[in-house]
């Protein structure tokens, strides 16, 4: 078992007599779903986004969905995406019954505006872009929304892994027509459970997500919007999010500061990281590139450093999506498939296993590294066990 785990939700560093307090008062209050919980913390998420109105769902891909759908996209529309984010996007198209179109990817690992505007300007119009925010990184939205603008098409923001990030006194949610969200344990901004949420300053696709996300319904039991369904962030995890809310630009900040440090040691090495710990970058995962990545895993997993992959497939090349659609070109993404991976980092890890990390990659100093533990050095605990 690896000494330093790629993260460990028990070790949050959270009020954990304040959040059991909150739970027992939801409960014994019998109001566990859309209550006064989950209204005062649409309002206090929309007002530190930025925007006007948040509207809790389910899930983080939910919350792309419905946007999605209160944009009107429809069964045939076409959506320009990226192909290395996980598959949640083209989930959230397919179900739709739309398109994916897939954008390839910048030195950031986000969507590359150059590659969007070539594929709208030589392959046709798309009904709108999803603008993933991948490991923390802002895209550079500035350029994709003037695409976007452009060609005549909205842009969701996909804020899943980037609550919290600035760019010009601006955060992640708020610069394009909506923006969406989840809560997943792990998130910068994590539940203990699922959940989600889109922003919007746009009072009808606000008014739209409220019936989407209840069946379509305008009002109880009379179905207005197609499309609906039964997707709601209940109380318990709202009265959480609540409580952790105020907490997640410190911890934001922590997490730059490990990547901080896992870049200093990584100079004059292969690894290469692909953003800088600033305010347009929350460090949601460390995610960083080697071009004998398979082989410096194996090394850190003998050192007792966990690792993963984030992703390991590009989603045109999933075995359960749809293959009549056309097969994109996308060589940074297919470069970054293979050598991607992701190092420990999260609010909680210890100082003793924040300098494990940067000691293994320091090892690695020279053109060609050895790749494999000096004599004597085992997986043995050096830190905190969570």
């Amino acid at each position: 078992m690896p000494s330093v785990p790629l993260n460990d939700t028990r070790r949050l560093p959270v009020d954990h007599a304040a959040e059991l307090e909150a739970v027992r008062s939801v409960l014994q209050s019998g109001l566990l779903i859309h209550g006064p919980q989950h209204a005062a913390f649409e309002q206090e998420f929309a007002a530190w986004v930025g925007t006007t109105q948040a509207i809790g769902v389910a899930s983080g891909t939910d919350a792309i969905e419905l946007a999605l759908r209160a944009f009107n996209i429809k069964r045939g529309d076409r959506v320009a995406t990226v192909a290395n984010a996980g598959g949640y996007t083209t989930t959230a198209v397919l179900a739709i019954g739309a398109q994916p179109v897939y954008i390839d990817i910048d030195e950031s690992l986000t969507l590359c505006p150059a590659s969007l505007e070539h594929q709208l300007r030589n392959s046709g119009p798309v009904a709108a872009i999803v603008a993933t925010h991948l490991y923390g990184q802002l895209a550079d939205i500035d350029s994709i929304s003037r695409i976007a603008r452009e060609y005549g098409c909205p842009v969701l923001e996909d804020c899943a892994q980037s609550h919290g990030a600035t760019r010009s006194g601006k955060r992640a949610g708020s610069f394009t027509a909506a923006a969406a969200f989840s809560f997943y344990p792990t998130k910068n901004l994590g539940a203990v459970g699922d959940g989600g949420a889109v922003t919007t300053s746009d009072p009808a696709i606000a008014d739209n997500l409220r019936m989407l996300r209840q069946y379509g319904w305008k009002t109880r039991y009379s179905t207005e919007l197609p499309g609906g369904r039964n997707s709601r962030l209940d109380e318990i995890q709202a009265a959480v999010l609540r409580l952790r809310l105020p907490r997640v630009d410190a911890w934001n900040q922590t997490r730059r500061s490990i990547v901080a440090r896992y870049i200093e040691a990584a100079r004059g090495t292969e690894l290469h990281f692909h953003s800088n710990p600033t305010e347009n970058y929350v460090a949601h995962l460390a995610v960083a590139t080697h071009p004998r990545r398979d082989q410096f895993r194996q090394y850190l997993e003998q050192t007792g450093i966990a690792t993963a992959i984030h992703y390991p497939v590009l989603d045109c090349h999933q075995h359960a999506f749809p293959s009549d659609f056309p097969v994109p070109q996308l060589p940074r993404s297919e470069a970054a498939v293979n050598t991607i991976l992701t190092l420990p980092c999260f609010p909680g890890i210890t100082e003793s296993e924040i300098q494990q990390v940067c000691e293994a990659i320091q090892q690695q100093k020279t053109t060609h590294p050895p790749l494999s533990p000096a004599r004597g050095e085992g997986p043995g605990v050096r830190g905190q066990k969570g």
